[in-house]
């Protein structure tokens, strides 16, 4: 939320946010960044985007005043996040675009603390302040939500084009580590041919090791008479990708082990196996590569092995020292 005063924008929702939790990294989703480890979840209020099946929309659809009743400065994160172990701080739940200053304070002091940055976001916004607020990130996961243009502008009230202009300036520009997700809406952007389209253009400009993400939608916020995605369609959508060269590829909001589980590109060896959050066998050796073949797998992984936070979710109250 941002005022006038004396012709300044100022963001009057800096130090507050709509709650925070502690969650793996794995539900960010980020399944290639530093595995297994807790991260630090907050947001606050409001987006530049009116998506109909807003599945967060209570925090991003509402007022200011509705839901932003935690407070915490910068270094009061950074600190609390330090404290419980928590490899990085993510800025997640509403688009971090909207509290863009407040973002950078809070990465600046959790840099101070060895604290890694984490963006949860759309990846609509403009050149200027998007070269600036990916300079403060390590990681980010960005929403490629749909492939043609009506898609975004009838169903989520902005534009294709600015998102792939994100999605390539972070893949070649930055050293963000970058992973996409894509929720499937049948009916609306699931179609093969749509997916087809859109993991040719993923691997030809992104590459082959930026993992994407097909999630399951479930009916929400403006659209609840459109049904669940089949487990059929995240299937087929993930075949396609890694038939269009697209090394990790996995599938969200489902049970599905054997989607969310990460596979040597080159021998199929189990590199990271997955069962929700939940963390099984690791097969990356100390210098991230293959336990079987030796290959690299593409991410930023501890030399220590996974972490062990598990599938935990717990909540945070700030005004207390829990």
């Amino acid at each position: 939320m941002r005022a006038r005063l004396d012709d300044e924008i100022v963001l009057t929702t800096h130090g507050r946010a709509s709650g925070f939790c502690i969650d793996p990294i794995e539900k960010k989703p980020l399944f290639h960044f530093h595995p297994g480890t807790p991260v630090l979840s907050f947001g606050t209020a409001g987006c530049n985007l009116t998506c109909r099946f807003c599945q967060n929309w209570s925090i991003s659809k509402s007022r200011e005043y509705d839901t932003l009743t935690d407070r915490a400065t910068p270094r009061d994160i950074a600190r609390r996040a330090h404290d419980l172990g928590c490899t990085s701080v993510a800025f997640t739940y509403n688009d971090p675009v909207i509290f863009h200053e407040f973002a950078i304070d809070v990465a600046v002091a959790c840099h101070g603390e060895g604290i890694k940055a984490v963006a949860v976001t759309s990846g609509y916004v403009m050149p200027e302040p998007r070269a600036e607020f990916y300079s403060h990130m390590d990681a980010a996961n960005i929403d490629l939500k749909g492939f043609t243009e009506e898609f975004y502008r009838k169903v989520c009230g902005g534009h294709l084009e600015p998102i792939l202009e994100t999605l390539e300036y972070v893949r070649t520009e930055t050293d963000v580590w970058l992973e996409v997700t894509t929720l499937l809406i049948p009916g609306l952007n699931d179609s093969p041919d749509e997916v087809h389209q859109l993991t040719s253009w993923f691997a030809e400009h992104l590459g082959p090791d930026v993992p994407l993400h097909f999630s399951s939608f479930h009916p929400d916020f403006k659209m609840l008479n459109v049904p669940s995605t089949p487990p059929g369609t995240l299937t087929m959508a993930r075949q396609i990708a890694l038939n269009n060269g697209i090394r990790y590829v996995y599938t969200g909001n489902v049970h599905d082990p054997a989607g969310q589980t990460t596979y040597c590109h080159r021998c199929g060896y189990v590199l990271i196996e997955r069962d929700w959050y939940q963390l099984g066998r690791w097969g990356i050796d100390v210098a991230g590569r293959c336990g079987e073949c030796g290959t690299l797998c593409a991410g930023v992984f501890d030399p220590g092995g996974p972490g062990t936070w598990g599938a935990r979710r717990r909540p945070l109250d700030f005004t207390s020292r829990e």
